[in-house]
């Protein structure tokens, strides 16, 4: 089994990490590179990853107004490892096909914003900062982009993000059924517990959180070190 990953995150907007709640109301909380990254700016988010990978030595995904490949060029070039592309690639499935071919599929992070619809009984695919909702159900998104060349998923549940009310682990066990590369989990975490649950009741590879990082709530190690206690390799 392969060692799970907790992965801190910074959104960046305007060349502050802002936070909010099912993401409205955001929340300056501090300098990127200074709390250590994305910004949707493509001119200077590549001076930004170089700031911050020249201080962070952890694996860095930056995602934010990647379109092509010369831009996810330019990220990895910077510095990044990953790059990730959320409204792009809805936008253009094929950046995905193209990116893989070029970097390898590593390189490439499909990023879905994914909100519950009741009425249509499926996890409705929304882009542009979860401001514009699309037609796709997000469980058959991910498998269009994973057999286009993704060779990772970051799903954020838009109910559950801010909240602290625990990950959507319905979502990350349908979307686990459906793909087989490595899925993290994003929106909720609120508690320790949090960790646990999600990685004993889903397939995810990875749990992300933001605000209880952020505020000093919960600290990497000690998440890792719950996560140990309770059985779950971690990285």
């Amino acid at each position: 089994m392969l060692a799970k990953r907790i992965i801190p995150c910074l959104d960046v907007a305007d060349g502050r990490v802002k936070k909010g709640v099912n993401f409205v109301n955001l929340t300056d909380v501090g300098d990127p590179v200074a709390i250590a990254a994305t910004n949707e700016h493509r001119e200077t988010m590549a001076a930004m990853v170089e700031q911050v990978s020249a201080q962070v030595f952890m694996p860095l995904t930056i995602g934010g107004g990647i379109t092509s490949v010369a831009d996810m060029k330019r990220i990895l070039r910077a510095g990044a490892d990953k790059t990730a592309i959320n409204s792009a690639a809805v936008a253009n499935p094929e950046v995905i096909r193209a990116g893989a071919e070029k970097f390898g599929n590593q390189c490439i992070v499909v990023a879905i914003d994914a909100a519950w619809d009741a009425a249509a009984g499926q996890y409705r695919v929304y882009t542009h900062g979860g401001q514009q909702a699309t037609d796709l159900d997000a469980v058959a998104w991910a498998k269009q982009a994973v057999a286009l060349g993704a060779g990772e998923l970051l799903v954020t549940s838009m109910d559950r993000d801010g909240t602290k009310a625990g990950f959507d682990t319905k979502l990350y066990q349908a979307l686990g059924a459906a793909v087989n590369v490595p899925i993290i989990a994003s929106g909720g975490a609120g508690n320790l517990q949090d960790f646990v649950d999600v990685f004993r009741t889903t397939p995810v590879d990875g749990a992300l959180a933001a605000s209880v990082f952020h505020f000093g709530e919960l600290t990497i190690a000690d998440v890792k070190a719950t996560l140990r206690k309770q059985g779950v390799v971690v990285r």
